[in-house]
């Protein structure tokens, strides 16, 4: 959580921080339109896709954004920390590291104690139509594509439990709309990926080695301007004959202090884990940025 802590005492500053970029360029959008950082660097939520771009540039704006997230779960914990840009509110471009430590189960699992997997994901996505917020009148929700480049640096250890490679490719088309007359957020995606644990346990496996069309959707209600709660749920390939994958869900609330900071906090279940059931934990996400 040492990050995290770095991130959270920038907050206060974090506007002088960005003082270079020209104040013309940033802050166009409404708070928190920009999504928070999902789990794989994108903004969007914290396990699902959104076609919304990163930070508060406007169309003809900048916006950008650093991120630290922290899973608590019962045999593992989960860190990922990125950053990424969003360009005239069309093109995203994001960077993370995740890392999966496997902790004292690590040993139970011959690995050893501690033993930590990383993968470093690069992505991109762009918005091909629509618009989230602005037409608000309409039923036509903003529509993005996008694609994350995924290279895990176990490839040995995803081979002796079954995985094909310790690199893979994710594309989607994700849909958001926010109704602003109701506060009602709506998000849906579709992926098409061999993904193992969103590639932390590698890509591809001896019961299944093919892309596959996978659901992320989210759903959120502004109990104020700066306060969203809601839900998310994705399925999951189940690739692995070692160890079932379950799909994802969790119940959140992002709350954003102003433009530079925001902070969200989840109970996530992420069901079977490599052989260990009931990962359920608390979730937590750090934001800085413009």
């Amino acid at each position: 959580m040492a990050i995290a802590a770095v991130l959270l005492s920038a907050g206060p500053v974090a506007a002088q921080v960005f003082d270079w970029v020209p104040e013309s360029r940033t802050g166009g959008k409404l708070l928190l339109t920009g999504g928070v950082s999902a789990v794989e660097g994108s903004g969007g939520g914290g396990i699902a896709t959104w076609a919304v771009t990163t930070g508060y540039g406007a169309e003809d704006g900048v916006g950008a954004n650093l991120h630290a997230t922290w899973i608590n779960l019962p045999d593992y914990e989960f860190r990922s920390v990125g950053a990424a840009v969003g360009l005239w509110d069309r093109v995203e471009l994001s960077i993370a590291r995740q890392e999966f430590d496997t902790g004292a189960t690590g040993a139970l699992l011959g690995l050893g104690k501690g033993f930590t997997f990383t993968q470093d994901i690069v992505g991109l996505k762009v918005k091909v139509a629509g618009d989230a917020v602005y037409d608000s009148d309409s039923w036509m929700p903003q529509i993005a594509v996008g694609a994350q480049f995924k290279s895990n640096d176990q490839g040995a250890i995803i081979a002796a439990v079954g995985g094909r490679d310790d690199e893979g490719t994710d594309v989607y088309v994700a849909a958001t709309k926010l109704f602003l007359g109701q506060s009602l957020l709506v998000s849906g995606a579709v992926r098409w990926t061999n993904a193992n644990q969103t590639g932390l346990l590698g890509y591809g496996g001896d019961r299944n080695d093919d892309l596959e069309p996978q659901f992320e959707g989210s759903v959120g209600y502004l109990l104020s301007p700066n306060l969203v709660v809601g839900a998310e749920y994705r399925t999951k390939p189940d690739n692995l004959g070692f160890a079932k994958e379950d799909d994802w869900v969790d119940v959140y609330a992002a709350y954003a202090l102003n433009k530079h900071l925001s902070v969200t906090a989840a109970w996530a279940d992420l069901g079977s884990i490599a052989t260990f059931e009931d990962q359920r934990g608390l979730y937590l996400s750090l934001q800085v940025g413009f």
